[in-house]
């Protein structure tokens, strides 16, 4: 009688055989068998010693991360205030849309300053720095269209000027400086004041444009948010491997 099981594990029944935890018994990262404990890493089943691995190889959030990512931040900033008032400048169109640009771009500057920790305060300061470069990015443009319309005033001015009595009225004037001049830093906080304060001014001179400008600048700041978020992979653990009887 021929036998068709030639090459078949013979079946032990005195020998009981045994199954991992619900879900698996080798672990997801190394393809090992569980052993006695097991280990969750982010609800994927993990042996001990990928567990301890994975725990060792998570960068500390340390306070020297956290000012890596401020800087990497201010900087990235800066770039997209810088790009954002460029483009309108140079095209006179307002894209709304740069902010969602302005929120990733620094977003991920500060994860890559702190080589990838992030948390509730690496996502606070990504908020601040994106709605600061988004809003401060009207003060670049209101220095360019101030000074237009400064040297067409002055060609204005200097073509009404025929009389020589005229033009001696005009050097004066050009050469008596008012008083009660504001300082330099006093002009320069007025300024950063103002335009931070640009995406509630837009709202009250022009509600349907303002207000889209605050729901696109909201997107901008939730990529921030979301980039900056904790990537620390979640680890629950041990739990114990009960055998089961097959």
């Amino acid at each position: 009688m021929t036998d068709s099981g030639i090459g078949q594990p013979t079946p032990q029944f005195g020998t009981a055989e045994y199954v991992g935890a619900p879900g698996g018994d080798h672990c997801q990262f190394c393809h090992q068998p569980i052993g006695a404990s097991y280990y969750r890493v982010n609800n994927a089943m993990t042996c001990s010693s990928c567990a301890d691995r994975i725990s060792r190889e998570q960068a500390p959030d340390t306070h020297g991360a956290f000012i890596r990512a401020i800087l990497f931040g201010i900087g990235a900033a800066i770039l997209g205030m810088a790009l954002y008032a460029t483009f309108e400048i140079m095209t006179g169109i307002i894209i709304g849309y740069a902010a969602i640009a302005v929120g990733w771009i620094v977003g991920k500057a500060m994860i890559a300053g702190s080589k990838g920790v992030g948390g509730r305060r690496y996502q606070i300061a990504a908020v601040l720095l994106t709605y600061a470069a988004v809003s401060t990015a009207a003060i670049p443009v209101w220095i360019h269209y101030a000074g237009h319309h400064h040297a067409d005033v002055k060609q204005s001015a200097s073509k009404t000027t025929t009389s020589p009595q005229g033009d001696a009225d005009a050097q004066d004037l050009q050469g008596s400086a008012p008083s009660d001049r504001p300082s330099f830093v006093a002009a320069i906080g007025t300024l950063v004041g103002l335009g931070l304060a640009s995406p509630f001014i837009e709202l009250f001179s022009d509600p349907f444009s303002g207000l889209i400008g605050l729901v696109i600048l909201f997107f901008g700041i939730q990529f921030a948010w979301r980039f900056t978020a904790a990537r620390a992979p979640a680890i629950e653990g041990p739990f114990e491997n009960t055998p089961q009887l097959r």
